[in-house]
């Protein structure tokens, strides 16, 4: 059947799709011809601002503007010269509804979701009109062929193209991001892990039995309860800051250390003096540890 299957208007200079017509089409050949489209698409701004890939069932036309092109997939027989009257009308629409200033500020795919349905529109009525109806735009844009011919290709030359942009052969810039590794747990290390986790059940097993009296006789206990839980969660993420790579660590330790020394002397009375420094002292050869096992930074590996 000779008809545009499919229809979308792309910024030039970097390929982003602002809109497209929406088609639900799950032939393979469909498919992979939207594949070699959105590839094209890409390397626009390359090629001169008409142009036509042929494939033996499906080709792709595309026309470019300014900041934009309009680029569609039609069946093989299709009038070529009644597509691209279809992309002039599809462009000078999208021209007409928005400014220079929004295509280059559109940030994410298909940003003009809005002009779909003026895609599919204009698709719909180009898919039953006849040449014989567009006689104005057909001559004008017969006349515009013969003297600027839209650049042939070969709808299999953009599986090449897809190398070249994927191969590194584009100047493709890529950051390497330093990776890190802390160092080997020391026996020293494991101990203030065995310890900061007695600690932690020790306050979450008070803070529990102490919460189930409060909320039924003493209300005024909460705040003892809240400084058992505080000291819980501190033991919690102290194990996780020696064990794991965090940013900002340092602080994040001295905050969890002198939490725990506040919570503890808050529950003096609660606690003897021999059990909050019992708790100190755990935080505080757990936030040593924290503080002296140091990062490796991983070089990359330049012979491999």
């Amino acid at each position: 059947m000779s008809m545009i299957f499919f229809a979308c208007v792309v910024r030039v200079r970097d390929g982003l799709p602002l809109s497209a017509s929406t088609d639900f089409h799950f032939n393979q050949d469909f498919l992979e011809c939207r594949k070699r489209l959105k590839v094209l698409s890409s390397i626009l701004a390359q090629y001169p601002s008409r142009g036509t890939a042929k494939g033996r069932d499906l080709s792709i036309h595309f026309l470019s503007s300014g900041d934009i092109a309009c680029m569609a997939i039609c069946s093989s027989n299709y009038s070529t010269i009644m597509a691209f009257c279809f992309l002039e009308e599809l462009q000078w629409e999208f021209a007409a509804s928005y400014d220079a200033t929004s295509i280059s500020l559109a940030s994410r795919p298909y940003a003009f979701l809005e002009f779909d349905n003026v895609i599919q529109k204009v698709k719909c009525h180009f898919n039953c009109v006849s040449s014989s109806q567009m006689k104005a735009s057909w001559e004008k844009i017969e006349e515009e062929l013969k003297f600027q011919p839209p650049v042939q290709l070969k709808l299999e030359d953009t599986e090449l193209m897809n190398g070249m942009t994927n191969g590194g052969h584009a100047g493709v810039h890529v950051e390497v991001v330093p990776t890190y590794r802390m160092q080997r747990v020391t026996p020293l290390g494991i101990l203030s892990l065995v310890l900061n986790i007695m600690c932690g059940a020790l306050n979450l097993i008070r803070g529990v039995h102490l919460a189930e009296y409060s909320f039924q006789e003493d209300h005024e206990g909460i705040g003892n309860v809240i400084a058992f839980f505080l000291p819980f969660l501190a033991c919690v993420f102290q194990c996780y800051l020696y064990l794991f790579y965090s940013s900002a660590r340092k602080v994040k330790t001295f905050v969890l250390f002198f939490s725990v020394c506040l919570c503890n002397v808050y529950l003096y009375g609660l606690r003897n003096l021999w059990q909050i420094a019992f708790h100190v002292g755990v935080a505080s050869l757990s936030s040593y540890q924290i503080l002296t096992r140091q990062l490796m930074e991983k070089q990359p590996d330049c012979g491999v």
